[in-house]
């Protein structure tokens, strides 16, 4: 029975990842690792955690010697790591944390598996996800791909930047079987409601003003998590050692265009008049260093691996915006006083 790692596993991508592999392979048996902080919540794996084939593993990837001895305790075969700090707002407020999970936690990662590995590595495999945002900031045109050069703006995209760097360099110096992917936005059921789509959804719901930064003119590419979770399977057994796949939805939405069209689909799920959602949009305080556009070219993945993104933006939020409706007990446990004060430092008060 091959033993998979998978970091992050409690949280909003590393959740749908760790369901799929549970379910989709019972010859597996899978291991969630998470810290469990503030965006780690074991509520999103209800419906596997008592899989056979599942085990919870309460660690922190930035503790050396706690990474080392599950790597001995349990000889894993691969890792998908996905755990990691990745707000941009929070890592504007607070850089170290991200450096300490994003670099230092990759390093203990990936120098657990060299030990461990060192003598045989066949059929070993360290899968790192990664952002979009670590190539910068578009114009009007163009598109990332696997070989646009590293610009990041921020300290969450500099602090994933430096991992990517660090995972390549284990890959050339150390041969080890290492792949990495970098992803547009996520959005779908269980992301904390820090993120522009579940707050939006949250506060238009309660009828509180939603946030948009500057004029609303950032655009992003907006990729639903599940369709992410099955390129990540992908990407884990068909991908090529040492080789980047990038993952896009190819859905290019400005943040104004985003809220407008969720605001019409929560009117229409709501029973409201239409329009009246619309009427709770405050534009706020743009972000430091807020990158203007990202998308993302996913035409590697497709030509080599098969995948492509089952949804399109306009059915997926529909699927999106309806889970979260019918998921509010999740949404209430979720928001706890810590994220009201978060909330009110990042929005209320600017």
């Amino acid at each position: 029975m091959k033993k998979i790692l998978i970091t992050g596993g409690a949280g909003f991508i590393g959740s749908h990842v760790v369901r799929l592999f549970v379910n989709n392979y019972p010859e597996y048996h899978i291991y969630n690792l998470d810290v469990l902080t503030y965006a780690g919540n074991l509520e999103n794996l209800t419906d596997i955690q008592d899989k056979s084939n599942y085990t919870f593993l309460k660690a922190d990837i930035t503790d050396e010697n706690a990474i080392l001895e599950l790597f001995k305790q349990y000889q894993f075969d691969g890792v998908v790591h996905l755990a990691a700090e990745s707000h941009v707002d929070r890592s504007i407020s607070d850089p170290l944390a991200f450096i300490k999970t994003n670099i230092l936690g990759t390093v203990n990662l990936l120098n657990a598996a060299r030990t461990i590995w060192k003598d045989n590595m066949e059929g070993k495999r360290f899968y790192h996800i990664s952002t979009d945002e670590v190539y910068g900031s578009l114009g009007e045109t163009g598109l990332f791909t696997e070989t646009t050069a590293y610009d990041p703006r921020s300290p969450y995209s500099s602090s994933k930047a430096s991992s990517d760097h660090l995972v390549r360099a284990y890959f050339h110096t150390y041969g080890m079987p290492v792949v990495i992917s970098n992803c547009s936005n996520n959005y779908g059921p269980n992301q904390f409601p820090e993120k522009l789509i579940p707050l939006a959804i949250n506060n238009i719901k309660n009828n509180k003003p939603i946030p948009i930064y500057g004029k609303g003119e950032n655009i992003r590419d907006w990729l639903y998590v599940i369709d992410h979770a099955i390129a990540i399977d992908l990407i884990f057994h068909k991908g090529e050692n040492g080789e980047t796949y990038n993952i896009g939805g190819n859905n290019e939405w400005t943040n104004i265009q985003l809220i407008h069209k969720l605001c019409e689909v929560m009117d229409d799920l709501l029973g409201r008049e239409k329009g009246a959602s619309e009427k709770l949009i405050t534009f706020v305080k743009d972000r430091a260093g807020h990158d203007m556009r990202y998308a993302i070219d996913s035409s590697k993945l497709m030509n080599e691996l098969g995948w492509e993104p089952s949804l399109q933006f306009e059915e997926g939020i529909v699927k999106t915006v309806k889970w979260y409706l019918a998921n509010q007990a999740w949404m209430d446990n979720i928001i706890s006083g810590d994220y009201e004060h978060y909330y009110k430092e990042q929005y209320q008060d600017r």
